[in-house]
Formats: C-alpha cells, structure tokens, sequence
C-alpha cells in the first residue's frame, strides 16, 4: 500500500474511535436527563438525519477541494457538536429541554459525519488501483471496527465511577469548568481525540485528482444528487451492492442499540458493561473483514451474499444466551459474518459508482441510501420499545427481517444474471457504460 493509505487509517482510526466513545457518552448524558428508554435511540437516528439530509451537497463538498483538508475541517465540525452539548447545562437546563439540546448537538456532530464520509472512502478510490480497493477497503473497515471496539469500551470506560471520579478531580485553579458528571468529563476527552485526528488529517497527501468544478446552487445539486441516485440504482451491479450495504448499515446501527439493551435487560448489565459487549461484536467483524479482504477478489464479490441469511439467522440466537462465554462467542460470530459480507459488497460498490459517477458523489450516494434505512429501522425499533416490546422478541423480529431480506437480493440478482449472463465481465471494468 502507498504511504499516504497509512495516514489515513490513523485519522481514521481517532476519528471513528471519538464518534463511538461520544455515541456511549450521549446515551449516558439522556440517561443522567431521566429519557424514556425510546428516546435513546433517537441519539443514532438524529446522526443519520444529518447524512440524509446533506446526501445532495457533501459529494460535491468531498470533490471540491483535496480529501484530506475536506477531512481535517470536518472533525472541526465534530469537536464544536461536542462543545454544543455542554449549552444544556450552561442554561440549567433539565428533563426535555435538556435532551434536545443533547440531539441537536449530537446531529451538528452527524453533519462533521456526513461530510467526512464521502473524502474518507472516496480518496481510497484515488489512491488505489481497483484490484487493491478489497484488500484497501478490508484494512479500512477493520480498522474502522477496530475503532468501534476500543470507542465503545472507552465510552464505558470514561464513564465507568471510577475512572469518571478521577476526571472530575482533575480543576484548573480559578476556574470553574462547570464539567460535573461523568458523562461531561468523557466529552471532554473525547474533544482532544477529534483534535489528535485533525492533526492526521493535516498529514494526508494531496492524490492529485481534480475534478470538474462543483456545481453550487442547492437546487441543481439536488436534481444533480437525484441524477446519480437513479444511476446508481439502475446499475444491475451497483443496485445489488448498494442493497447489500443499505440493509447491512440500516441493520448494523440497530443492533448496537439492541445489544445495548440486551445487555440492560436480558443480562443485567450497566451501560459501561453493556456497552462492552458492543464491542465484542465488533471484534468479530474485524476478523470477518480482514478474511474477506484476503480470500475475497473483487470479482467474486457476489459469491458472499448467502452469508448475509446466516448472519440474520444467527442473531435468533441471541435469546437463548445467559453465561457470558456463549454471550462473546455468538456476538463475535454475528460479527464476523457481517464483517465478511459487508467489506466484498463495500468495494464492489465503490467500484461501479466511480466508474459511474465520481468519488465523492458515489460515497455520498452510498451514505444516503444507509443513512436512511437507519431512520427507518432505528424508528421502527424505538416504536417497539415504545410499545414495551421484551427485547427479545425484538431480536427475533429482526433476525428474520434481515435473513428475509437477503433472500429477496439473492432472488434480484439471479434475475440481473439471467437477464445479463455478461454482468460480471464489468467488475473491474475502468470504463463507463
């Protein structure tokens, strides 16, 4: 791999290290406001509103100017969204109006996000041939996993009694910080991770791609944004890879909710506990990820999607696990098989949208289409929690939506294959079409 690949996985790494440390953190800071357990996972669903409501301008944004200055003012962004939280109590604010404050702080941190997104993935396109994007895009979700692993465990961890009490005895002479929770200290620690990532991305080399300039009128990059949306879409390739990683994503972000919860009620474990076990899952997906990046071609990237009914499948499991060691083994094998699927469909994806369309806006493309089947099923699982759904009859009516899901994409692809016996001749294909 060339040298600028290595840093930006560094930058990489901190930034999704601090956006998963936060995502505990503001789950901790809803709880110290007395929420309704539905409104914790509106904490993930006003993050992905921003992606979908910015999906129209952050492609262009990406491909406006060098990825990794797009990078470094994007976790600008991120570090003033955790700065915003702290207004609630600046105010004295409680209960409601509190946790607002706390939502829109935490979508200010979801637009930093968004924009970060299309320059992360889109300068792998430019830095790497096509038959280095699986073995590049492998080392990014790992590492990317990686992160969550160690950004959920310190979320725990920063808010854990003992290691909160040791940041809250930490005061600057004559000044009162006004920083007296646990949850307020982990921000704080969390900004200074933002800003170790910024300085990354400062580091990042200038790839040389230019594209045409950006269009700037809201409405011409609106009808443009919808222009690549249906090109994307009616790719018999990119269509089945952009499924592939829609219902992955949409899927992915509500099962870190509901193991979250898993944890609460099915193994009595406190949030810092229960949020460990987030990170176990991801543990698994990194093996998942690093195995397909290793045995995986580009060219065999659809030979991974029965793993997909496997891993919904799987999940049914999750019921019937009550000592911890079948809890670790059955969320890293959920993991892994997740992982594995995922990154072959990620690269084949990034493949035909930069072939179709261009870096940035193929990503942001990609962002809006997860982004929002995250709304959807992180909505439909807060409206089950708010129905007071046992956790467990929620993981089953998830298991079989997923697993009945990627049936319906392995029928869809067939159906491409039959109409088009040739299809797979334009996986790594340089060309338009």
């Amino acid at each position: 791999m060339k040298r600028g690949f290595y840093t930006i996985m560094a930058a990489q790494f901190f930034s999704s290290l601090a956006d998963n440390a936060l995502f505990i953190a503001a789950i901790a800071l809803i709880m110290q406001l007395q929420g309704p357990a539905w409104m914790t996972p509106m904490v993930k669903w006003v993050f992905a509103l921003s992606y979908v409501l910015l999906a129209a301008f952050v492609g262009a944004y990406a491909d406006s100017k060098p990825k990794g200055t797009v990078m470094f003012q994007t976790n600008l962004v991120k570090i003033a969204g955790c700065g915003l939280m702290f207004f609630y109590d600046a105010f004295g604010m409680t209960g409601l109006q509190g946790e607002y404050v706390v939502f829109l702080a935490y979508a200010l941190v979801g637009v930093g996000a968004a924009a970060y997104s299309p320059a992360k993935y889109g300068i792998l396109t430019e830095l790497l041939p096509p038959e280095d994007l699986v073995k590049g895009n492998g080392w990014i979700e790992a590492l990317t996993v990686l992160s969550i692993i160690f950004g959920t465990v310190l979320g725990g961890v920063l808010i854990s009694p003992k290691i909160s009490a040791m940041l809250l005895s930490f005061d600057l002479p004559g000044i009162n910080t006004g920083i007296d929770t646990p949850p307020e200290a982990a921000i704080c620690v969390i900004m200074a991770l933002y800003a170790i990532a910024a300085g990354f991305n400062l580091a990042i080399p200038d790839t040389g791609a230019r594209y045409p300039k950006q269009e700037r009128n809201p409405v011409k990059l609106v009808n443009e944004f919808a222009h690549c949306v249906r090109t994307l879409w009616k790719d018999k390739l990119g269509q089945i890879s952009l499924a592939v990683t829609t219902l992955f994503w949409g899927a992915g972000a509500t099962l870190q909710l509901i193991v979250i919860e898993w944890g609460r009620q099915h193994l009595g474990l406190p949030l810092n506990q229960a949020s460990i076990l987030m990170g176990v899952a991801a543990l698994g997906t990194i093996v998942g990820a690093v195995i397909a990046g290793k045995f995986v071609t580009l060219k065999r990237a659809l030979s991974v999607l029965p793993v997909g009914i496997a891993m919904g499948l799987v999940v049914m499991l999750m019921p019937l696990a009550t000592n911890m060691p079948f809890v670790y083994a059955l969320l890293i094998v959920v993991g892994g098989l997740g992982g594995f699927f995922v990154v072959p469909m990620n690269a084949l994806l990034q493949h035909r949208g930069h072939v179709l369309l261009s870096a940035g806006h193929s990503i942001a493309v990609q962002n809006f289409n997860e982004q929002l089947n995250i709304l959807v099923m992180v909505a439909a699982y807060s409206l089950l929690l708010g129905l007071k759904l046992h956790v467990n009859t929620i993981i089953i009516v998830y298991g079989l939506l997923v697993a009945g899901l990627m049936l319906a994409i392995m029928a869809w692809n067939r159906a491409n294959h039959r109409a088009d016996p040739n299809l797979d001749r334009l996986i790594g294909s340089a060309k338009h079409h």
